[in-house]
């Protein structure tokens, strides 16, 4: 009997427990909710997190808030969400350059991509694109491979700056090719692309937005995607993987993640919220105009991302050899 009272009042004290944020998800949200974006208004990431904070506001009947919070390559705002209260008010446009390589590249990020957050989904990917100017004789990516190797050592690439997604990607590709690269770090995409339309360097990594009007108009060759399969933007460029780099990704990838903590009931709602953002048409034109694919999921297939890109980012950015403080 005494066994009986005990088993019931312990499972008693286990539905308790739970009652707190199970009434917390039925009322939420009754107050506005920030959405962090860790980076200067302006960029790509800031356009994505706006397009998808607008419709979900929208759906879910209130306001969702863009604060963005910059500083240290996006690892300040970051650190910020993470140290947040788990209460569904706070959350955070998760990036592949703060989740994926901000932790090995900066020596003190200040978090954990797996511990210290709970993804609530994927919004998209954006890849890059792989652009030389006319004067590089190659018109291909085993072409240009081959120059590499002939004038090794010899050949620059430019990139939006140290620990970007373009920077990295092209140790990436060295890595993954077997060539000797030379970075040339500029301070945004606008100023790398302005030099290789002038000759100054031969090649770059760069936004498929930024680099399809110059190719379209002669001013640079695009030679290949940096995506797992060809972009909607540009199906005639064939990807890296495909011109012999086997297994080559370096996509740029979106989403919304919480403090960890958060109630499931909240990163569930948030969820099919965002699924339903994501299908109207309106946000998928405004995310292709930006570069980017709608690519809708569950947490879990959020969580499985965040885990594999920090595996495979953290590979490239420590043979890179680059990291700050």
């Amino acid at each position: 009997m005494f066994l009986r009272l005990s088993l019931a009042a312990v499972l008693a004290a286990v539905a308790i427990s739970g009652l707190p944020a199970l009434a917390a998800a039925q009322t939420y949200p009754n107050r506005p909710i920030t959405l962090v974006i860790p980076f200067a208004p302006g960029g790509s990431t800031s356009i994505v997190g706006r397009t998808v904070a607008d419709k979900m506001s929208e759906i879910i009947g209130q306001q969702i808030v863009v604060d963005n919070r910059g500083g240290a390559g996006g690892t300040v705002g970051t650190r910020a969400v993470a140290k947040s209260a788990p209460d569904g008010y706070t959350l955070l446009l998760g990036y592949t350059g703060t989740l994926a390589i901000g932790p090995t590249l900066y020596k003190s990020a200040g978090y954990d991509p797996r511990k210290d957050f709970a993804p609530i989904g994927m919004i998209g990917h954006a890849p890059n694109s792989l652009v030389v100017h006319p004067s590089t004789p190659a018109k291909s990516v085993q072409e240009l491979v081959a120059y590499a190797k002939q004038n090794a050592g010899k050949v620059n690439y430019g990139s939006a700056g140290v620990g970007t997604v373009s920077h990295v990607s092209g140790e990436y590709f060295a890595n993954a090719a077997g060539v000797k690269l030379v970075h040339i770090p500029y301070k945004g995409t606008g100023p790398a692309l302005a030099d290789l339309i002038g000759g100054h360097i031969p090649m770059a990594f760069a936004p498929i937005p930024a680099t399809h009007g110059p190719v379209s108009q002669g001013l640079l060759r695009g030679l290949a995607v940096t995506s797992a399969t060809r972009s909607s933007l540009v199906p005639e460029l064939p990807t890296i993987a495909e011109s012999g780099i086997k297994d080559f990704e370096a996509s740029l990838y979106y989403g919304l993640v919480a403090p960890a903590g958060t109630p499931r009931p909240i990163i569930d709602r948030l969820n099919q919220v965002l699924r339903e953002a994501l299908a109207t048409a309106d946000v998928q034109k405004r995310l292709t105009n930006d570069g980017a694919e709608a690519t809708p999921g569950s947490p879990e297939d959020y969580g499985t991302h965040i885990d594999r890109d920090e595996k495979r980012w953290s590979v490239v950015v420590k043979a890179s050899g680059a990291t700050e403080n």
